[in-house]
């Protein structure tokens, strides 16, 4: 997704739909417009017949996370390619320079994949995270790429590093057992657990994700380096006997400029962290002691710390309330050791991302904002926003010396690297996709607004199809983001894609109904207790504002396609508002609410119905799609993934049941190795064509 975004706590709270839908960036002050690169965006007389396939997308080359150089001069990023006959993704590594003056260029190191790379401070090499060597351990390479060398050999893989400020050493991230007192325990009681099927548990979490959890806890190391930058040593667990997660990843740990104390964002509450996202700041001391609670009054959550670049303020992202899903935080500002907290910020957006200019007189964050996921740069003395980016969404960012770069995406263009200097208008800087994105036709979209639940407004996209011709009526797909709370922005998705239906000639209808994040948190909060309402209604009047707007779509001939909640959606949809649709599809969806509450790996999620099934049954009754199911009537396309934990797969197979029982034209697809996701891209073309073919067949012309 994305540059590590603030805060994993809170970002659990959504279902995950892979949502992510990106019109070239533009700088928001007037006198720095900037054109559209031709390598970005479809051309205008592109052929009707020249349209996005299926593999096409899945192997597009996909980029993401850039780094400024120390002395700004050039930025590696990564490109995430297909290995088509492999059914796998490979990441390696790519640079380009500042001033364009040559083309961007694949490193040679990427042969044995390449993730997380950074520079060294003095700017001299590039360190970066592989599995080559049978474990995924830290290397190096030159600032060239050529030849890379292992830095790290422990005993078990890291999960991430940081650099301390001088370089002298890397602060390591690693899974471990925490009554291990050496990470060769951790090692050998993997091993034993390997040898038996049984699992036992005496506190959950039991299952994250796609995977049953196996007890380790992840802890901070340091690893001092040698003269030549290579590991020197035995790592040194700082967060020993820490009975809770603390990562290294930027949204997670900061380092003092002297590199003498670090300050980490976790969950304390042990055996009650499952049921919470509350999480505090806490400075720790490489000499030693006790760590510091700094936040420790604030009973929401609060991450994502960053230290000024000259060590004297600390800012964060503090949420207001435990528990609540799309909670928008405000980033505070502090002295280094917590002392004199203020809020900076009083904006009606949920900020991420954050991060401090390299002046120090400002910070960065990415916030979704009325369906775009902008840049903004926030004064560090007053607060006040400034959007960077317009049209489109943001991802992965950074800054070094008044360079930016950024990865930007739209629903007409895949991520692209742009570098901006000093403020002047982006240069895009890199051309992925080149070819393909010049050959075929991306409709761009309207967007609709129309008075939604309570006559409160919503907004929404309509896409034409590829190569439509003036006075036809085509055909439609509704298609609805999942969370609830993770909205659709103007963004290129490899999962659900809007240009897949427009290439198969659909109209496209898609609407960001209450509880999307990007709206002000009184919009999102909207659907707290209204799962199946207040967003129904608002999907209600979506669909009458595009037919109304746009003629030219055949209402008659129209299925609505969801996931996760999405897929909930349209389970209610089945049971309430079954007449416009020739058919529906249902990916990792739920039928039973109150099972799913109790059995998914997500304990904090019941706060969104104000408490668990047993206290707030008639709650969960209202809004369960199980209690319409006799209402049922549309033909169903039904898939699953049996690694999904988010949403289990006997949703999926219950969902199907009833549709079996009531006689209804369906259709149940089984994926045994994929998870809430499909992500091996073979498996997701064979998956969105069962999609595509399900359409087709319900909405031919006098079916």
């Amino acid at each position: 997704m994305t540059r590590s975004h603030w805060m994993t706590a809170a970002a659990v709270q959504m279902l995950l739909l892979a949502g992510g839908l990106a019109a070239t960036p533009v700088l928001a002050q007037a006198t720095l417009a900037q054109s559209a690169p031709t390598a970005a965006v479809a051309p205008a007389q592109a052929e009707a017949s020249d349209r996005l396939g299926l593999k096409d997308l899945a192997m597009m080359e996909r980029v993401s996370d850039p780094r400024v150089s120390p002395d700004g001069r050039r930025v590696i990023y990564a490109v995430t390619r297909t290995d088509w006959d492999g059914n796998r993704n490979l990441t390696g590594l790519w640079m380009a320079d500042v001033d364009g003056a040559t083309a961007p260029r694949r490193l040679p190191i990427s042969e044995g994949g390449v993730s997380g790379a950074r520079w060294a401070p003095d700017g001299q090499s590039i360190y970066f995270l592989s599995p080559r060597g049978g474990s995924t351990q830290v290397w190096r390479t030159d600032r060239e790429g050529m030849a890379a060398a292992q830095v790290t050999t422990l005993p078990v893989s890291l999960s991430g590093f940081r650099f301390t400020p001088d370089g002298k050493a890397l602060v390591l991230g690693v899974s471990v057992y925490t009554d291990c007192e050496t990470l060769g325990c951790t090692k050998d009681r993997l091993a034993e657990r390997a040898k038996s099927n049984q699992q036992v548990y005496d506190r959950m979490p039991l299952r994250v994700f796609d995977r049953w959890a196996d007890g380790r806890q992840s802890h901070i190391f340091l690893q001092p380096l040698n003269g030549s930058g290579f590991a020197e040593g035995q790592p040194r667990d700082l967060t020993a006997g820490l009975d809770a997660d603390a990562g290294v990843g930027e949204s997670s740990l900061t380092i003092a400029r002297d590199g003498r104390a670090f300050i980490y964002a976790a969950r304390k509450q042990a055996d009650r962290a499952a049921f919470t996202n509350d999480s505090d700041l806490y400075r720790l001391s490489v000499d030693g002691g006790a760590p510091v609670n700094l936040t420790e009054g604030h009973s929401g959550p609060d991450g994502a710390p960053a230290l000024s670049p000259d060590g004297r303020r600390l800012a964060w992202l503090a949420a207001p309330r435990e528990n609540v899903g799309g909670d928008q935080p405000v980033v505070m500002v502090a002295d280094a050791n917590g002392a004199n907290a203020r809020a900076l910020t009083n904006w009606d957006r949920g900020p991420s991302g954050l991060t401090w200019r390299s002046d120090g007189r400002a910070l960065y964050v990415t916030a979704a904002d009325e369906g775009q996921n902008r840049l903004f740069e926030i004064d560090a003395r007053t607060g006040a926003m400034k959007a960077l980016t317009d049209i489109g969404s943001v991802g992965d960012f950074d800054e070094v010396g008044g360079v930016l770069a950024y990865a930007h995406e739209s629903f007409t263009a895949p991520a692209q690297v742009f570098i901006a200097r000093n403020g002047q208008a982006a240069r895009q800087a890199t051309q992925h996709n080149a070819e393909l994105l010049a050959r075929i036709d991306l409709p761009r979209p309207e967007e609709i607004r129309f008075p939604g639940w309570n006559d409160e407004t919503a907004h929404g996209w309509v896409f034409k199809p590829a190569g439509f011709v003036e006075g036809r009526k085509y055909p439609a797909v509704y298609l609805i983001h999942g969370g609830p709370k993770s909205p659709w922005t103007e963004s290129w998705s490899y999962r659900w894609n809007p240009q897949v239906y427009t290439a198969a000639g659909y109209a496209v209808v898609m609407v960001n109904f209450h509880g999307s994040p990007g709206y002000g948190q009184a919009f999102t909060d909207a659907i707290n207790d209204h799962w199946g309402d207040r967003p129904l209604e608002d999907l209600q009047k979506g669909w009458q504002a595009a037919l109304s707007a746009n003629p030219w779509i055949d209402g008659q001939r129209a299925c609505a396609l969801g996931a996760s909640y999405g897929g909930y959606m349209v389970n209610m949809i089945a049971g309430q508002w079954n007449e416009p649709w020739r058919c529906l599809v249902n990916h990792a969806g739920v039928f039973d609410v109150p099972q799913l509450m109790n059995a998914m790996d997500i304990s904090t999620f019941i706060h969104e119905f104000g408490g668990a099934t047993w206290d707030r049954k008639a709650v969960y009754d209202e809004h369960n799609p199980e209690t319409y199911a006799g209402d049922w009537k549309k033909p169903m396309l039904v898939l699953h993934g049996s690694k999904d934990f988010r949403v289990p797969m006997e949703q999926g197979l219950a969902t199907f049941s009833a549709l079996q029982r009531l006689n209804i034209p369906s259709r149940f697809v089984h994926v045994p190795d994929e998870n809430h996701w499909v992500l091996k891209p073979q498996t997701w073309v064979e998956w969105q064509q069962e999609i595509l073919d399900w359409t087709a067949d319900w909405t031919k012309e006098g079916q």
